[in-house]
């Protein structure tokens, strides 16, 4: 089976969010990343180059496909903000009627700028996430 290609880093995660060339999108890595930190207590890692992941947990798929993942983090792309909640975002509709403009993938919450959203729904939807992940699988924090 083919391994995963986003594995966490020795980089350092404040030198990439300051090098971030959008200067919003550098302004809310720094507040998300103070949020995250404070919601989950662990250090950020640098996931491949552009995610950064707070915890990480061990999964094993139905198909036998395993590997190690972030248990959450966020990645300042340059289209958005990409929130990543492992368990994915299809069962939070509650609270994401609650958040403001974004956009969902399967295990991403894209976010053009944090002007854009309520950041308590989104320290909400993160502790949810986390919760969520560890009734799932056993988390590590980091």
């Amino acid at each position: 089976m083919a391994e995963n290609k986003t594995k966490a880093t020795d980089q350092d995660v404040t030198a990439f969010l300051e090098a971030v060339d959008h200067p919003v999108r550098r302004a809310d890595g720094l507040v998300l990343d103070a949020m995250f930190r404070r919601i989950t207590g662990w250090t950020p890692r640098l996931w491949g180059p552009t995610i950064v992941g707070y915890g990480s947990y061990d999964y094993v798929y139905d198909s036998g496909r395993s590997g190690t993942s972030l248990a959450t983090g966020f990645s300042p792309r340059k289209t958005a903000l990409s929130l990543y909640i492992m368990p994915g975002y299809q069962d939070y509709s509650a609270i994401r009627d609650r958040l403001g403009k974004h956009k969902i993938g399967k295990a991403c919450l894209h976010i053009n700028k944090l002007a854009d959203v309520d950041l308590s729904v989104v320290e909400e939807l993160v502790r949810r996430g986390v919760d969520d992940l560890g009734r799932r699988y056993p988390v590590t924090g980091s």
